[in-house]
């Protein structure tokens, strides 16, 4: 089985903990992966250093929203934010041009800041929101993740959706447990089934929740670890 490991939400805040995750994937074996970034955050010049010295060692970043952390008004978000993504889909606040507008703004800053800039936008909890993906091409990315998998800007049609089977270790109540314990053996068996790559996403307080056991199982039963720019091809 392949798989694309990813780690979400990089802030100031957070950092201390990716960077045990990361030294936790190291000693297992597992190569530089997507570190998902929240542009709005208090950033200091310290940790973007540390931020360069890993895009060095060859970790890509990824834009990940600006906030992370919004208040949902509408009817669906306030669903949305019930069942799934808590308080953190801020593009469901949003319409079309403002979510254009925030992926634009968060690609920006990793230039303004002298980080290479991302090729791949991932809206926190995956909801890009209400938006035509034909607007997609307003923005410069080569590709945006979404719960259904990732979509590729770079053709000249339309966007073209990668369908790709996605893991989620955030168990921080039974109820998520049992849900992301079944969801995630579902998730690998699709991918061995389809033979198509497992996306494995680790969020900051992983290693320390209820399924940290389930995240280092299928962590190694991975043949092979890619890139985002390898499905593309």
């Amino acid at each position: 089985m392949k798989a694309l490991v990813s780690i979400h939400d990089v802030m100031p805040e957070t950092f201390n903990k990716v960077l045990q995750i990361i030294k936790w994937l190291k000693e297992k074996g597992v190569p530089p992966c997507a570190l998902l970034v929240v542009p709005g955050k208090n950033w200091n010049g310290d940790i973007i250093s540390q931020l360069r010295a890993l895009t060095q060692e060859g970790y890509p970043l990824v834009a990940h929203g600006w906030f992370h952390k919004t208040k949902p008004k509408r009817l669906f978000h306030k669903l949305h934010s019930l069942i799934l993504s808590r308080d953190v889909a801020e593009h469901l606040d949003l319409d079309s041009s403002g979510i254009i507008e925030l992926m634009n703004r968060a690609h920006n800053w990793f230039s303004e800041n002298n980080l290479r800039n991302p090729k791949l936008y991932v809206p926190p909890a995956w909801a890009l929101g209400f938006l035509n993906q034909s607007a997609l091409s307003e923005t410069p990315y080569e590709m945006v993740e979404i719960t259904r998998g990732v979509l590729n800007l770079k053709g000249e049609q339309s966007p073209k959706l990668i369908t790709l089977p996605v893991t989620g270790y955030e168990a921080d109540s039974a109820t998520r447990t049992l849900f992301l314990r079944i969801w995630n053996q579902l998730q690998e068996k699709y991918a061995r089934f389809h033979k198509t790559p497992l996306r494995i996403s680790i969020h900051p307080n992983d290693l320390n929740l209820n399924i940290a056991d389930q995240l280092e199982a299928q962590i190694d039963r991975v043949d092979s670890f890619i890139q985002y720019e390898d499905i593309q091809q």
